[in-house]
């Protein structure tokens, strides 16, 4: 059983060429189905039947799993059982038979574009020109401390006449950092990473909303994956699908801003040719942009937001714009058109909310 499992494993992934994500979702549930065989008599592939495999899902019915979770796990048995037997495993497939649940598809909750304008406003450090916070704070700290201290030398005679050579001469913290010291060079650094890890987040949310691309695709993207001229992105979907996704202005803008005054802060010598980095000048890792992003819209005043969220948002404004499905579907890397469908689904619920609350014979 062991064998079977790690050659069905390198099928997944050199001959299909499915993610490692796939890969390690499949061989669990294969492992799984394989236990539960043995538990029931069985000792090799070989044995697994029909039978065999509705008892499987039964029990997982019985522990609570989902339509979708069925759904996904089916799927990877018929998959193996289909491999097993053109490997000569067995003698028939058996999952062939195998029906499986219809996974119930709720309509995703899609921001609005007003929203999403507001999401991706762009903050004061990612605008040119614009002070960094402890540029625009030093200028206001110098005269107001400067004030305090001429009026308290000033109530009387002798203060005037006596020479007060060590306050004047002695450097304080905030001259150590105009004049360039340890602490103005920390300062600086701290307020070039806060720049910099502004204008990466920006052009993150441009990019995810522009482009409708997965959170790994936007990882994915390398400096020579972006057209610039012809504002393209040359993306890397599943199944190492490769396509080519346009990009709008305003994307392109915090694109510019981020290659040319952001990512040479974070880049290092093991930065490669990613285009976004993180703090410690490696590729950006999916998990960071979902923090991003859910930062971001908790900060506009949204509901919780992924980076897929921002995915459904632009195929569903796609297409209330007048883009047809097909279009959609190049645009999001979907393999059937099935899955763009959806999209429809949510704009006519909003046609028919918007019917609802507008026309007098609703």
């Amino acid at each position: 059983m062991r064998t079977a499992v790690d050659a069905f494993g390198v099928h997944l992934a050199a001959e299909l060429n499915r993610s490692a994500h796939t890969v390690r979702a499949y061989l669990g549930d294969v492992v799984s189905l394989l236990d539960h065989a043995s538990r029931m008599g069985a000792t090799t592939p070989a044995d697994l039947d029909l039978l065999t495999l509705r008892s499987w899902l039964a029990r997982l019915r019985t522990t609570g799993a989902a339509r979708t979770t069925l759904a996904r796990r089916a799927a990877a048995a018929r998959t193996f059982t289909a491999w097993a037997h053109r490997s000569g495993l067995t003698g028939d497939d058996p999952g062939q038979r195998l029906a499986s649940p219809k996974p119930h598809r709720d309509l995703p909750n899609v921001l609005r574009a007003d929203q999403v304008a507001g999401l991706l406003e762009p903050p004061a450090a990612t605008r040119a020109g614009t002070p960094t916070p402890a540029a625009s704070q030093t200028p206001a700290a110098t005269p107001t401390r400067a004030a305090p201290q001429t009026r308290a030398t000033t109530p009387t005679r002798a203060a005037r006449q006596t020479p007060i050579a060590t306050p004047t001469n002695t450097t304080t913290p905030t001259d150590t950092a105009s004049a360039g010291g340890p602490v103005g060079e920390v300062a600086a650094a701290a307020s070039a990473e806060e720049t910099a890890t502004a204008l990466r987040d920006h052009a993150i949310l441009e990019l995810l909303y522009a482009a409708g691309i997965r959170v790994a695709e936007l990882c994915g993207l390398d400096l020579g994956d972006v057209d610039r001229s012809r504002r393209v992105l040359r993306v890397f979907g599943k199944g190492a699908r490769e396509r080519a996704v346009p990009y709008g202005v305003p994307a392109e803008r915090a694109l510019e801003a981020w290659l040319r005054r952001g990512r040479p802060t974070f880049v290092t010598p093991g930065s490669g040719d990613a285009l976004l980095l993180g703090a410690k000048g490696g590729r950006l890792n999916p998990t960071v942009v979902r923090r991003i992003v859910a930062r971001a819209a908790a900060a506009a005043g949204l509901p919780h937001t992924s980076p897929h969220g921002l995915r459904h948002a632009a195929a569903t404004h796609l297409l209330e714009g007048g883009a047809d499905l097909r279009s959609v579907q190049e645009l999001l890397g979907h393999a059937s058109l099935s899955s763009t469908q959806i999209y429809t689904h949510v704009s006519i619920e909003r046609l028919r909310s918007a019917y609802r609350q507008a026309h007098p014979r609703a």
